[in-house]
């Protein structure tokens, strides 16, 4: 997987940009708010995704201007296609993210999954260990959501389940039709079951390749353990959704289900989230961030496009050097603040200053 070029149009702060990535590194540099996190962005909607960083589509299109376009040059399994995003802003009256692949419209951005794979690891990241398990399911469902087009299908029908569920229970009690309970959790089972599936086999192959990252990482002294809480076992969440009823009702939302689930992740025995030192935390995050893009080059047969943003001033030197080792021969875009941390490197230079674009 390699992107060759890139074209911006009207992207936040980018009025317009044409960027070239190298085979291998390439290195963006600038001072914070002049714009290197919004072209890594911008590369990012090539996927298919939404922002790494949680912005809605309409903050994604410059100031005064009706939409934003990202347009990229790829090259996968020795064939070349061109994808272009497009993005609507307020002042045009639509919504959302369109797509074309190869001129041909492509509807919705999130049919483009599969097309361009990239992985993104950004300082809050960092946090995984550490934070909340939504963090951690968005981290599993993302990944899930570039390898396997239909999950992204399967969790839009779970979610859409279960907000009307939630609707209708905060209205027990009230004239609402305790009927409908059943017909949500058979919708919510269905696509529940199928998020699990994906989430169980999709764990066992990251878990064995960041145990091993971060054994290296720690040159054997300590053990990352990665481990999958399923709600409950294959073919049991419909049970599990009714077993729950009472609580739902107590609550006034769903108590049980794949939403609710988290991955726990130790070292050496004990909950990392709570006993892990800070450099431990920050080893284990890289460990699983780079067996993420370990599982995607397994599943795709070429390794996706790494996005590191301003990670590196995170790191401390050894890890810093652990991450370009393992990234060395592979398509990488870096945006730091400091181009002298990449002295010992071959890589494609950019500066980024208030949104110019401009090759070193």
């Amino acid at each position: 997987m390699r992107l060759t070029a890139l074209d911006v149009e009207n992207y936040r702060n980018i009025r317009a940009a044409h960027f070239e990535p190298g085979a291998e590194l390439t290195v963006v540099c600038g001072d914070n708010g002049q714009g290197k996190t919004n072209l890594l962005e911008a590369v990012w909607l090539l996927t298919g995704s939404k922002s790494f960083r949680g912005a809605k589509d309409a903050e994604l299109v410059r100031e005064g201007e009706d939409f934003a376009a990202v347009t990229g040059e790829l090259e996968s399994g020795g064939a070349a296609c061109r994808v272009r995003v497009a993005i609507a802003g307020e002042r045009s009256g639509r919504r959302g993210r369109t797509a074309q692949k190869n001129g041909v419209d492509y509807g919705r951005a999130t049919n483009l999954a599969g097309t361009f794979t990239a992985v993104v690891f950004e300082p809050g990241h960092l946090s995984l260990v550490k934070g909340s398990p939504e963090g951690r399911r968005k981290f599993v469902d993302a990944a899930l959501c570039q390898l396997y087009p239909g999950y992204l299908a399967a969790l839009r029908r779970y979610q859409r389940a279960m907000t009307q569920k939630n609707a209708l229970l905060k209205q027990m009690g009230r004239g609402a039709d305790e009927g409908l309970l059943d017909v949500f959790d058979d919708a919510m089972a269905a696509a529940g079951e199928e998020m699990m599936r994906r989430r169980g086999a999709y764990l066992a192959m990251l878990a064995p390749r960041a145990e091993a990252l971060y054994d290296e990482i720690s040159s054997g002294r300590e053990a990352l353990r990665v481990r999958y809480e399923a709600t409950c076992a294959p073919g049991g969440l419909r049970e599990a959704l009714s077993e729950a009823r009472r609580r739902d009702a107590a609550a006034g939302f769903c108590t049980a289900g794949p939403h609710r689930e988290d991955v726990t992740i130790t070292v050496d025995g004990r909950e990392a989230k709570s006993f892990a030192s800070q450099g431990q935390k920050r080893s284990a995050a890289l460990s699983l961030k780079l067996a993420e893009a370990a599982v995607a080059a397994d599943v795709l047969s070429e390794h996706p496009v790494m996005l590191l943003d301003d990670v590196l001033s995170e790191l401390d030197e050894a890890r810093q050097d652990y991450l370009l080792s393992r990234i060395a021969g592979r398509q990488t875009i870096v945006t730091a603040c400091d181009p002298g941390l990449f002295e010992r490197t071959n890589g494609r230079i950019y500066r980024m200053e208030a949104g110019v674009l401009t090759a070193l």
